[in-house]
């Protein structure tokens, strides 16, 4: 029988942190949304441009994206092991 490691390109904490980073990225997302008025000839700048929809929505999502990059970067522990060693065999 075959590892079950050798079956998945990333180990468990890569994915966790990769669902982490969407879970953000979902959450950003869904500060964006609203604005909606109930008098479609009625506009109100406060409710759209909020710091809200604005700063912290696209700042929610772009930390989201970092943390799934960070989640792909991750080394696993057999790649931290298997270091080659830079000594000299001297004869």
């Amino acid at each position: 029988m075959s590892d079950n490691n050798s079956n998945f390109v990333f180990e468990k904490k890569n994915y966790v942190m990769m669902a982490i980073g969407f879970a953000i990225v979902i959450i950003g997302f869904m500060l964006m949304a609203g604005g909606k008025s109930e008098d479609p000839n009625a506009f109100n700048p406060d409710e759209i441009f909020s710091h809200r929809r604005i700063t912290l929505a696209p700042f929610t999502v772009l930390i989201g994206f970092a943390v799934v990059g960070f989640g792909i970067m991750l080394k696993s522990k057999s790649d931290e092991d298997t270091t080659v060693s830079t000594d000299v065999i001297e004869d």
